[in-house]
């Protein structure tokens, strides 16, 4: 089905699972933190409370009995593996982004990571002066699930949330831009669609860019799914 009549005004990005493949090295970060505390994560944990979610959700929810000092450790110790692990680029979201920027197409990052690791990722990819907005953990009171994080970076661009498309791995991150009013494409499964997002991708492999008309270029993310996107104007 064509999407076509569908117009937005700037792409926004989450970041891990997005940009980068951080799966593996976020468990691996929280796993460690629990066993020195006598703590098992299961794998409803790292669904439900870890991917997806901002470190303070996880501590509150799965180490609501420890003293704060030792919460306090524990997020140290997740920042410090996540601040110094190798990332690889999910597949072909460099080239999208290089190409959207190339468009006139103003890009934004919504995370509920941390401003070290967001210059880390955006160097990793050689985006660091792309991306128009950026919107962190520390921006919020309430992160993803909760639209706040990316009605925030629609309030920065000047423009509502429906005129924004999102790219999002977890399910807390599609609910944030749903329930946000943002188109939003999953990075992943089906399980995404059920959650609000209106069609999944594997990777940025098929993403397309094709320029347009004067102001406008077309967004291609599988066969038959297009969206036009109109540049913003230049803010002062």
């Amino acid at each position: 089905m064509s999407e076509t009549a569908v117009r937005i005004s700037a792409v926004l990005f989450d970041m891990d699972g997005v940009l980068v493949d951080s799966r593996a090295v976020i468990e691996r970060a929280w796993r460690e933190a629990a066993q020195l505390y006598g703590h098992q994560i299961t794998e409803d944990d790292i669904h439900n409370h870890i991917h997806g979610q901002p470190g303070p959700h996880t501590i509150s929810t799965l180490f609501h009995d420890l003293p704060r000092s030792d919460q306090e450790k524990i997020q140290a110790h997740v920042i410090h593996i996540e601040n110094t692990a190798d990332y690889e680029p999910i597949p072909g979201v460099e080239r999208t982004i290089a190409r959207l920027a190339a468009a006139g197409i103003t890009i934004g990052l919504v995370t509920s990571g941390w401003q070290y690791k967001i210059d880390r990722v955006l160097e990793l990819l050689h985006a660091q002066s792309l991306f128009s907005v950026i919107v962190q953990r520390d921006d919020v009171v309430r992160g993803k699930p909760y639209p706040d994080p990316y009605l925030l970076a629609a309030e920065r661009l000047g423009i509502p949330a429906s005129r924004t498309m999102v790219f999002e791995d977890a399910i807390s991150g599609v609910t944030s831009a749903v329930t946000a009013g943002a188109y939003c494409v999953g990075i992943g499964g089906e399980e995404l669609m059920r959650s609000g997002a209106k069609i999944v991708i594997p990777d940025f492999e098929g993403v397309e860019v094709q320029p347009g008309g004067p102001g406008v270029s077309t967004l291609s993310c599988k066969p038959g799914h297009e969206l036009f996107i109109e540049q913003l104007p230049a803010r002062m």
